[in-house]
């Protein structure tokens, strides 16, 4: 045994509890383990499937935003983005899932008008810029989604890694070390009475002979 043991019958009393709640701890995280990995497989299918979204809108935007460009003076351009009309508020909370705690992405628009993602008129400007912006717009709720998902998976996989090493230590050590412990006093408590009894009927003997004597 690596850890010395006091061969009582407490200490075995003491290990065998700690026996029962290793082995209780030990099925309880398996289970949290598992449910994490099934709640983290299905975020990261989530996320392959949010970043390829995100990535599409984005391109599609950029090459609005490409022709936009080359259809406008720089001067407009820039004239017509300066004084945005819509504001997005962004809300930050969490959520416990399996202990951890991962963020909740609220959003709230200043106004309800769809239209005020537009913030110039458009007299002066193409529908290449009209399409850039839309596209940003409609897009931004997945790259919040996106940035939630992301977070949320990096926190459930350190806290998968936290869960594993525990469990990988109470199955193969202090469990294991708890069972020889068991085993250990166990064997040691009945030598002990083994001996006794020898003991015992040796002076049973001895008691014997002696009065087998007198009695000559």
């Amino acid at each position: 045994m690596a850890t010395v043991v006091n061969p009582t019958r407490m200490e075995l009393t003491r290990l065998k509890g700690k026996l029962v709640t290793a082995v209780k701890g030990h099925r309880l995280l398996k289970n949290k383990r598992d449910e994490l990995m099934r709640q983290f497989m299905e975020l990261v299918r989530e996320d392959m499937e949010l970043r390829l979204k995100v990535e599409e809108g984005i391109k599609n935007a950029n090459r609005n935003f490409v022709l936009a460009k080359s259809g406008m003076s720089e001067e407009i351009l820039q004239s017509a983005m300066m004084a945005p009309k819509q504001e997005v508020e962004l809300q930050v909370g969490e959520k416990n899932v399996m202990s951890v705690d991962i963020p909740v992405f609220k959003t709230r628009m200043r106004t309800a008008d769809p239209n005020d993602i537009y913030s110039y008129g458009f007299a002066f400007t193409s529908s290449d810029l009209d399409d850039a912006v839309a596209s940003l717009s409609s897009v931004l709720p997945d790259m919040l989604r996106l940035a939630e998902v992301e977070k949320s998976c990096q926190l459930m996989a350190a806290e998968i890694e936290k869960t594993r090493r525990r469990v990988n230590a109470l199955e193969h050590v202090i469990i294991p070390e708890t069972q020889e412990g068991i085993k250990y006093i166990t064997m040691k408590l009945d030598e002990n009475e083994r001996s006794t009894q020898v003991r015992l009927m040796k002076v049973k003997d001895m008691l014997l002979q002696e009065a087998h004597q007198y009695q000559k």
